[in-house]
């Protein structure tokens, strides 16, 4: 037997180490993707979803089964889709660009705010202002309001007005801040949204899609995942769940900013190393021919002075008789 193993054995070399990389991607594929393990998912509460009666038919394919007239979310699924809109975001914070989260109700509002304001994005949590993309030049405006009324209480003009004028203009202040202070620093429209329930979001989820923005968004089993570009099947009415996938998504965020850092400090080491390269040899090549080009441009140089000297006699002798005549 172990004669003809040997004596036939062409084949078997070729075959094992075939076996044996494949079985390494595979591991390679499965700690790449469990980056968020299925217990923790589960303790989070991710998997539970609407009641039946509530579902949408397009969230089929990521529903494991019904229990109880309620339907259970494919956590597998979901920790499929949580790496795969992960890894889109931090390709997007590493491009240096803005993502704009939209978490409005109530069980979010207090978690995107938090967690979000430490990374300086943008975010709106308490009420989303129809046309605040497509229109975005009127809030922009609204904006510049709220700093020309900061600028009003440091300038003095605030001491000039009434009583009754000061109060009515605080009071816009406040509600422009409560509305539109986490934008602020929202110049330009984002490049992506990221979106906490997009059935309670539709409106932000409508503006985006029309000015083509790519979208992120944590769907239940009531909502459309055809409408989002990288939708999340997961529970959106708990706050554990929540907190779990905007966890993960702030982290990141955190990892694209972290590699855009080290590819600009890399980038400009090079850009450093090159020019000091090309200086040295620019030098080295220049040194003999530096003298006689310099004597070579100061002759052109007095020879042009001389020449614009003289041109600039003429006219001054030509002003100078136009008085007598």
């Amino acid at each position: 037997m172990l004669s003809t193993c040997v004596r036939h054995g062409d084949t078997l070399p070729s075959r094992m180490p075939a076996k044996r990389e494949k079985r390494k991607v595979d591991q390679n594929k499965t700690t790449r993707m469990a980056r968020i393990d299925f217990d923790t998912l589960l303790d989070a509460g991710v998997h539970f979803g609407h009641l039946r009666r509530k579902w949408n038919p397009n969230m089929a394919p990521y529903i494991f089964a019904e229990k109880k007239g309620i339907h259970i979310i494919d956590l597998n699924k979901t920790a499929a889709k949580l790496e795969e809109a992960s890894n889109a975001m931090r390709q997007v914070a590493r491009s240096g660009k803005k993502v704009l989260f939209v978490a409005t109700k109530k069980q979010a509002k207090d978690i995107v705010s938090e967690k979000v304001k430490v990374t300086g994005m943008p975010y709106v949590t308490e009420r989303w202002s129809g046309g605040m993309l497509t229109n975005f030049g009127t809030i922009r405006r609204a904006v510049k309001k709220m700093s020309n009324i900061d600028r009003m209480k440091t300038d003095g003009t605030f001491d000039n007005m009434s009583k009754r004028e000061r109060l009515q203009v605080s009071r816009q202040r406040e509600k422009l801040e409560k509305n539109l202070g986490s934008i602020a620093d929202l110049t330009r429209l984002p490049s992506a949204l990221f979106i906490v329930d997009i059935v309670k979001e539709h409106i932000a989820l409508a503006e985006a899609r029309k000015l083509g923005i790519p979208t992120f968004a944590m769907v239940d089993t009531n909502s459309d995942p055809s409408l989002v570009d990288f939708p999340i099947p997961a529970n959106d009415d708990a706050t554990k769940s929540i907190e779990l996938v905007v966890d993960a998504m702030i982290a990141a965020l955190n990892e694209g900013m972290e590699e855009r850092k080290q590819d600009k400090d890399r980038g400009t080491a090079t850009a450093d190393e090159d020019e000091e390269e090309s200086s040295e040899e620019g030098e080295a090549a220049a040194k003999p021919a530096r003298k006689p080009r310099k004597s070579v441009v100061v002759a052109a140089g007095a020879e042009e002075g001389a020449e614009a000297h003289v041109e600039a006699e003429e006219p001054k002798a030509e002003g100078e008789a136009a008085p007598e005549a």
